[in-house]
C-alpha cells in the first residue's frame, strides 16, 4: 500500500520522538555508570596489612558496590520511571498508526 507523504512524516516524526526519549535514557544509564566508575576506589578496602592474619573479604566490596549504585540509581528513579512510560505510550501510539494506516516497519519494508 502506498504511504501518504503526510503520514509518512508524521511517522518519522513519532519515530524520532521515541528515538529521543530513547537517547535520553541511555544518557541517564552512561551518568550512573560514570559516576560509580568515579566510585569504585573509595569502595576498595585499604591497603594495609590483613587484621590478625585474614584477608580483605571480596563479598564486602561488592555490598558496597550494590548499595551506592542503588543509592544513585534512586535518585534518579522518577525520572528514569517517566521516561520509561513515556517511551512505552510512544511505542503503542506509533504501533497504533502502523495498525490504523497498514504501514510496515522499515526494516520489513526493506527486507
Amino acid at each position: 500500500m502506498s504511504r501518504s507523504p503526510e503520514r509518512q512524516a508524521q511517522l518519522s516524526r513519532m519515530e524520532e520522538a521515541r528515538r529521543q526519549i530513547q537517547r535520553q535514557l541511555d544518557m541517564i544509564d552512561r551518568q550512573i555508570t560514570r559516576r560509580m566508575t568515579g566510585l569504585i576506589p573509595q569502595l576498595q578496602p585499604r591497603r594495609t596489612s590483613y587484621r590478625r592474619g585474614k584477608p580483605p573479604d571480596p563479598s564486602a566490596f561488592l555490598e558496597r558496590y550494590r548499595s551506592n549504585l542503588a543509592a544513585i540509581t534512586a535518585e534518579r528513579q522518577p525520572e528514569i520511571d517517566a521516561l520509561s512510560r513515556k517511551l512505552a505510550r510512544q511505542d503503542n501510539a506509533i504501533a497504533a498508526f502502523r495498525d490504523r494506516y497498514a504501514i510496515a516497519h522499515s526494516q520489513e519494508a526493506t527486507s
